[in-house]
């Protein structure tokens, strides 16, 4: 294995400092989860590795009903699972971070970490993508925010240009009559890499009948994780029927383009897909009409194995 230069940031100025004096040989870690394995692997030869993992401003949550959810970067998976105001307002991404690697790798893995991996099958993309996030990136020329369906742009790949840093991540406050439901699917459920991973969040008009907003996510069908639109177009402003959420679950699978790998076969997937979106959308749809969903329930939903 090569060795590296290991060097700590104890503020973001000095984080993007460093990355600018080092450019494309550092690296940034903070829960380092995935850097071990790839480093091991030597698929990742960084000559400096930049902890930011010390920088506290950037391990924050917090939420208010008119600004909706701030996450820091380094807010773990732990902290997505089990903080009450994420179970109650966003409990998709509670159990999509429930369903990531065990709890000694969710008190590590970090939530900006898990996204700027920009892997296909990231357990939280499709929840976040659902719930509409958008990214605070820091660098040398001041900040940006992009959307998180912007912010991907190949496997592995994201817009984040030399010495930048993500920071936070945002969502807004949830509409009134809303649900929302994750489900990944894998060879052996937990403790495994999402065959594929579906978010649905659906809210309703007054009347409980119309939907008013609608988003699903998608993760391992696609070079990147992605929107159903052409689903969420079926939906979006008309009275909901089970014969529509068909509809719907079967645009989300022509929306999906994935590819043959070891977890499963592409028509696997696509067919997974339709299943899931269904399922997902029916069990948020029931939670917007005021039927709630324990947690532990969601969670126990949030895996299915495949055999």
């Amino acid at each position: 294995m090569a060795r590296f230069e290991y060097l700590e940031a104890r503020t973001l100025r000095q984080a993007i400092s460093l990355l600018q004096r080092h450019g494309d040989e550092a690296r940034i870690v903070a829960g380092s989860t995935d850097f071990l394995v790839r480093w091991r692997l030597g698929v990742w030869q960084p000559k400096y590795v930049v902890n930011i993992g010390r920088i506290s401003s950037l391990g924050r949550i917090s939420y208010s009903r008119r600004l909706g959810l701030r996450l820091g970067a380094l807010a773990t998976l732990n902290d997505l699972e089990t903080h009450p105001q994420i179970r109650r307002n966003y409990p998709a991404l509670s159990a999509a971070a429930s369903s990531f690697a065990g709890v000694q790798v969710r008190n590590l893995a970090t939530v900006g970490g898990n996204i700027c991996n920009a892997s296909p099958a990231g357990d939280t993309l499709p929840a976040l993508l659902a719930f509409d996030a958008q990214c605070k990136i820091v660098g040398p020329d001041g900040e940006r925010w992009v959307p998180l369906d912007e912010f991907f742009t190949g496997p592995g790949q994201t817009v984040l240009q030399r010495a930048e840093i993500l920071t936070e991540v945002r969502l807004p406050p949830p509409l009134p009559n809303t649900g929302s439901l994750y489900i990944k699917h894998s060879p052996r459920g937990a403790m495994d890499i999402a065959t594929l991973g579906v978010a649905s969040v659906i809210s309703l008009e007054g009347s409980g009948r119309v939907c008013r907003n609608v988003r699903i996510g998608l993760g391992a069908v696609a070079p990147t994780p992605i929107r159903a639109t052409s689903a969420e177009s079926l939906l979006w402003g008309r009275e909901i029927t089970p014969e529509l959420i068909t509809s719907a679950a079967q645009a989300a699978k022509a929306d999906a383009k994935p590819i043959d790998d070891v977890r499963g076969t592409a028509e696997h997937r696509q067919d997974m897909v339709e299943i899931l979106t269904q399922r997902t959308l029916e069990r948020a749809l029931d939670m917007a009409r005021g039927n709630p969903m324990t947690f532990e329930m969601q969670r126990d939903l949030a895996v299915q194995a495949a055999f």
